[in-house]
């Protein structure tokens, strides 16, 4: 609960609180399943055990654009903070072209501390003193309602993901 009190904060530090007002500008994504493609001998954090959560606010009712925070268990079982930018690159009907591009990596709380001690996390922080992976991530979202969608995408350069996406509109 803790934790989410934070998240929530942060979110407002982030986005002006006179536009925050809008509730259907908000939405949460959740659920993800994640399988790694390449090198995978069953020692990456994979299926459901990633925790994902995340609360997304697009910048207007129009915008192409929308602002992410979350958190997730990286591959290696330590726990990140997750901040992007997601940009709808084509909308068609129920179905929706994104992209997600972000930072996950530590923060100055003790429960992502850890983030940074293992594979590409280490070797950023070994070389900028953060533990931290960019992600690039792209995905194809079927909204099967105005309310909830599904997507399924690849971060790069191949790790598969599906998951949830929850809109107050």
């Amino acid at each position: 609960m803790r934790f989410l009190f934070l998240l929530f904060l942060l979110i407002q530090c982030v986005i002006p609180v006179s536009q925050a007002r809008e509730i259907n500008l908000y939405s949460i994504n959740t659920g993800s399943f994640v399988y790694h493609l390449i090198d995978n001998q069953g020692m990456y954090t994979e299926k459901f055990d990633n925790q994902f959560f995340s609360a997304e606010r697009r910048f207007s009712s129009d915008s192409d654009y929308s602002v992410l925070v979350g958190t997730m268990k990286n591959s290696y079982g330590d726990r990140c903070l997750a901040l992007g930018v997601r940009k709808d690159w084509k909308k068609e009907s129920r179905w929706a072209f994104k992209g997600v591009y972000g930072y996950t990596g530590e923060f100055f709380f003790d429960g992502f501390s850890h983030c940074g001690d293992d594979g590409i996390y280490r070797s950023f922080k070994n070389a900028t003193g953060v533990g931290f992976a960019p992600y690039i991530y792209h995905a194809v979202q079927y909204n099967f309602t105005d309310y909830f969608g599904v997507e399924s995408g690849v971060i790069f350069p191949a790790v598969f993901v599906i998951s949830m996406q929850w809109s107050f509109r």
